[in-house]
């Protein structure tokens, strides 16, 4: 992991079209701003691990899906 350390204002650039600013700190909250193109999707780590989590049953229940109609065409 790396780790930078920035005020506020001061920036972060990943690539060529990515940059994460340094909007505000107040006490021990940051918050940021994500410049990035409308195909990158972003989320916080929480969401997105929900979001794998549902992906990941939702890929089970279609692949028992399979099985059940193979069966029911025997």
């Amino acid at each position: 992991m790396l780790v930078l350390t920035r005020k506020k204002g001061e920036s972060i650039q990943i690539g060529d079209d990515i940059e994460i600013t340094i909007a505000s700190i107040k006490g021990d909250q940051v918050k940021i701003g994500i410049n990035a193109p409308k195909h990158v999707e972003i989320h916080r780590k929480e969401v997105w691990m929900n979001i794998q989590s549902e992906n990941t049953m939702a890929s089970a229940e279609v692949s028992d899906l399979f099985g059940i109609l193979a069966k029911a065409k025997k």
